[in-house]
């Protein structure tokens, strides 16, 4: 232990400085940009947030926020923001900041209606007085109502009104918005030796089709983007969604590149990772479909303002034990029908049946599922979390400072406590989470590869830091080494890849997994580690998936507590976790991904927090909701590393 903290004290893998060579270490840039003074082959860790959203959004709109995106890369960067509501003189009566600034970030505005919603807030146009657009500007929930049935719609269509022959040219209109959106990115993007901070020009993709969440967020690696971006009211479908994006970013290493990552599959009724390859005429044409899933969509948020979509229990279909800490943030708590084999609408309105292939766990072992069949997995999924702010404050993910997301929805602590499963959620919400990367550098080339390579991982809020090595010749006094990170580059690989060939005389792989708490901000300490896991999914046959938890670090009965009456905690705990560890279970045979779960000590939940600043006598009933946690325990959710059998077969590389 004591090299083990010695380590993290010289700055061991969690913020090495290294002399950058042009480009950076191994780094190709695709733009024009000072090269990093601190670039780092055996990678940065770093925090940030792909997921937020400014007035340039129809909904944050409508919920009061009048936030630019320039106004949210400044909250990114460390300045105060004012939120809503307003003064009678047009001032906000609540701000935030954050304790630590991001170190890249994403505005993610949704791109279905940027025309509309800019031309329905200019005087002066005329559309302004149109019905839609007087409708947009009352600002409430028959505001939201009346455009979200756009989306809900399977065949969408714009506003006759605004953007038919009588009104304006809406794609002109959002064209204006898409570069005000993009000039926002490049005024963020710190460009110096100094790589002080990261932005990526992005936006949300809104299928909401039959009202369950098949919402994506698009990734641009850099300012080669496309004219306007692909939005629901012209693909309506994922595939033609993922098509159309391949079409005008296709990647070649000049030009537009872009990712996809799916959010909320929570809330998609079995859809959002259902097997669908519609037009395939055969096997080969289901192959094509998949790859292109794989390509364009390495990674998933796994958590966010809207809940958790690791794991749920008491589902059917897949063999594996109870997991208690599936009960995490969960958007809803009552129990909704199992979707079974089949799909459902209305999760967007807390409606439907819910499915296990709504979360990740089971659409990695879905993924197994299908390379076993076609040889191509379209849920190789690398783990990322976000806020989805829609008050233009990404990265406010603290428990103890949270003002809401949904603007009017939840700015003031008695909506906030409001009891609602659906739309802006209020005290079913959350304050989000965080995306964590391995990059040798703060830059957008470098982050960008560490989110195809899926080096990355999740937190609920807090920055754990936690590195994560494959391998099958890991030293087991690696935990000891002052050079582990050089250990596990060099006889594995990370968190994100596949293992690789198992040489001969190796029975089983062996992972080096290394944790540290989040050392705190704003004078307050980090919460302690209580235990780290090691979550492994496999198929038992073909069509028969499993999963099993190992407990490979820390103790779960570490006698850590906490009073929900005061939030005072007590007990023991770690600073840090180092272990290397051995499947004991593994069989050559089958396929196999494997994931760490990092576990803090409880702490209260936000909506304790709030409860206690109240009076007794104010307190609304959720305070005293069974039903309602008052504690939590925050973690980590790493990407997997890969068990491919067939690499066996296969010569290294």
């Amino acid at each position: 232990m004591i090299a083990i903290l010695l380590f993290f004290a010289a700055g061991g893998p969690f913020g090495c400085s290294h002399k950058s060579s042009p480009g950076g270490h191994g780094v190709p840039y695709t733009e024009e940009r000072a090269p990093c003074s601190k670039s780092n082959p055996l990678k940065n860790l770093y925090f940030g947030d792909l997921h937020s959203h400014t007035s340039s959004s129809y909904d944050a709109w409508i919920w009061g926020s009048r936030a630019t995106p320039e106004d949210a890369y400044r909250f990114a960067r460390g300045e105060r923001i004012g939120l809503e509501p307003f003064n009678p003189e047009g001032e906000p009566t609540r701000s935030l900041q954050l304790e630590r600034p991001l170190d890249f970030a994403a505005i993610t505005d949704h791109s279905e209606f940027f025309g509309e919603t800019d031309a329905c807030t200019a005087p002066g146009l005329s559309v302004y007085d149109s019905p839609s657009c007087s409708l947009i500007r009352d600002g409430n929930d028959m505001s939201m109502l009346i455009f979200s049935n756009v989306i809900f719609s399977a065949s969408p269509a714009r506003f006759p009104d605004i953007c038919g022959p009588a009104g304006i040219d809406c794609a002109e209109q959002a064209r204006a918005v898409w570069r005000r959106i993009q000039a926002a990115a490049e005024g963020a993007y710190d460009r110096s030796a100094d790589c002080s901070f990261t932005s990526f020009v992005a936006y949300e993709y809104t299928d909401t089709a039959g009202i369950s969440n098949l919402h994506r967020n698009v990734i641009f690696r850099n300012a080669a983007v496309p004219d306007l971006p692909v939005s629901y009211l012209e693909q309506a479908t994922p595939e033609g969604f993922l098509s159309e994006l391949e079409r005008i970013c296709p990647g070649s290493g000049e030009g537009c590149e872009a990712i996809s990552i799916p959010h909320n599959s929570n809330l998609s009724n079995g859809r959002m990772f259902a097997v669908e390859y519609p037009g395939a005429q055969n096997r080969e044409e289901e192959k094509e479909l998949a790859a292109l899933r794989a390509r364009r969509e390495p990674l998933a948020e796994i958590f966010q303002h809207k809940g958790d979509s690791e794991c749920r229990q008491s589902f059917s279909g897949i063999q594996g034990p109870d997991d208690d800490l599936c009960g995490f943030e969960k958007s809803n708590w009552f129990s909704p029908e199992d979707c079974g084999e089949g799909t459902g609408s209305g999760g967007m309105m807390g409606q439907g049946c819910l499915s296990r292939w709504d979360f990740i766990r089971s659409a990695l072992l879905k993924g197994l599922l299908e390379e076993e069949r076609l040889g191509v997995n379209p849920f190789k999924l690398g783990i990322i979390a976000s806020t989805d702010t829609h008050n233009a404050t990404p990265g406010a993910v603290e428990e103890n400072r949270y003002e809401g997301h949904a603007g009017w929805n939840e700015d003031s602590i008695s909506k906030r406590l409001t009891l609602i499963t659906y739309g802006p959620l209020m005290i079913a919400a959350n304050p989000g989470g965080l995306t964590a990367v391995w990059a040798e550098e703060n830059s957008r080339d470098s982050i960008f590869n560490a989110l195809l390579r899926r080096e990355t991982y999740a937190t609920s809020g807090p920055r754990i830091s936690v590195r994560f090595f494959g391998g099958w010749n890991l030293p087991g006094s690696m935990c000891g080494a002052s050079n582990l990170v050089e250990i596990g580059s060099r006889e594995g690989v990370p968190m994100g890849r596949d293992l690789p060939p198992m040489p001969a005389g190796i029975s089983a792989p062996t992972f080096g997994i290394l944790a540290a708490r989040d050392p705190g901000g704003g004078g307050r300490t980090g919460t302690l580690l209580q235990r780290v896991q090691v979550v492994k999914g496999w198929l038992e046959t073909a069509t028969q998936p499993a999963y099993r938890i190992y407990e490979v670090a820390g103790d779960p009965d570490n006698g850590s507590s906490i009073d929900p009456t005061t939030c005072e905690t007590a007990g023991a705990g770690f600073d840090t976790l180092c272990t290397v560890w051995t499947d004991p279970d593994f069989h050559p045979g089958q396929r196999a991904f494997y994931y760490v779960r990092v576990i803090e000590n409880p702490t209260c939940r936000w909506s304790t927090i709030q409860c206690h600043s109240l009076a007794p006598d104010q307190r609304p009933d959720t305070c005293d909701d069974p039903l309602i946690p008052n504690v939590i325990q925050e973690r980590a959710w790493t990407s997997p590393i890969w068990y491919r059998p067939e690499a066996n077969s296969n010569p290294p590389g």
